[in-house]
């Protein structure tokens, strides 16, 4: 049955690399997936900033949103996010006008704090360990300025391109520090549900209760992530559900690789504990077939207020990965596009 509340769905891809596969594979997919996604009448597609991944080829975020960008027509593109401790925010600020530039009214600029990966990467990112975040509200405040410098003020360094062009900021977070932070300067707010759904309720509680109307935004604006692996039987979605499984396991046990085949036990590869662990990141998910994806949205919906959801779907098979994004359009309603 349709949804009660439709929201507009998007799409959250980690550009993922297959056993067996490569980078140059991966961002073939993705075109194809981002094409598939404007024609079902998914809002946005965005690309994660992760390094020394090597399952994930999105590392170069901008430059794969500008390739995805080129390659569709309409539907918006950006970043879910970009790590700005690890970046400049001047380059951050010509990057992201270069692409709004090129595809005007189409480009986001999501930004996260965290490093998007393990201390000596870091330390290869940035070369001084002594930020962990704590600086994000001044390099927020930094990009920002380049973008709309306070008129009559004296700006010694400019972005160009970069200033004056209107890209909509999106903080992220998987916690209630930019949850905060984006309610009191009235910017919308993405929570990572998809790895972090313990503090999502209090996170989205913090924004709210915290949100300031703002020249960006008139009142509150949540988007959250949703992990679902859809396919046309319950039992085929448990089945290819198990390389995300497998991917989480591995983080789990420090030793991350490339999105592995489906398995048909993973009793046989995970500890109770583990399990457990696993389960616990799919509060706000799902697996299963359009009628167990229809129900679970509607409760997440009418559970968090959602203003919007991005969903991500970690599934080996390429042609079953499309396929989920299929079912899941039609589970939320979605418009295909003429």
């Amino acid at each position: 049955m349709p949804l009660e509340r439709s929201v507009p769905l998007s799409v959250l891809d980690l550009a993922p690399v297959v056993e067996g596969g490569t980078p140059a594979e991966s961002f073939r997919h993705t075109m194809e997936l981002a094409r598939l996604a404007e024609r079902l009448g998914y809002n946005r597609y965005w690309l994660a900033e992760h390094h020394n991944m090597a399952g994930i080829a999105s590392s170069a975020t901008s430059v794969v949103i500008g390739y995805v960008a080129g390659g569709t027509k309409r539907i918006r593109v950006g970043s879910g996010g970009i790590m700005l401790p690890n970046h400049a925010p001047l380059v951050i600020a010509e990057q992201f006008g270069t692409l709004e530039s090129m595809y005007p009214g189409r480009i986001d600029l999501g930004l996260g704090r965290a490093p998007g990966s393990d201390q000596s990467t870091v330390r290869a990112l940035r070369r001084d360990l002594r930020t962990h975040g704590e600086d994000f509200p001044e390099l927020l405040s930094e990009l920002r300025h380049y973008f709309n410098p306070p008129e009559g003020e004296y700006m010694p360094v400019r972005a160009t391109p970069g200033e004056g062009q209107q890209v909509p900021i999106w903080l992220l977070g998987s916690s209630g520090f930019s949850a905060k932070l984006a309610g009191e300067l009235g910017l919308p707010f993405s929570f990572a549900s998809h790895f972090a759904p313990e503090y999502l309720m209090q996170a989205i509680h913090l924004y709210r209760s915290s949100f300031r109307p703002s020249g960006a935004l008139a009142k509150p604006y949540v988007m959250i992530g949703v992990n679902i692996v859809a396919a046309d039987t319950d039992e085929e979605a448990q089945f290819l559900a198990t390389s995300q499984q497998q991917q989480f396991l591995s983080l789990i046990r420090g030793r991350p690789g490339k999105l592995k085949p489906p398995v048909a036990d993973m009793d046989a590869l995970w500890q109770p504990h583990e399990r457990e662990a696993l389960r616990s990141k799919f509060q706000f998910g799902v697996i299963g077939a359009k009628a167990a994806v229809e129900n679970r949205l509607q409760e997440i919906l009418g559970d968090t207020m959602a203003d919007e959801l991005i969903v991500t779907s970690q599934i080996y098979d390429h042609q079953a990965r499309l396929r989920s994004f299929e079912i899941i359009a039609e589970a939320g309603g979605l418009q295909a596009a003429d």
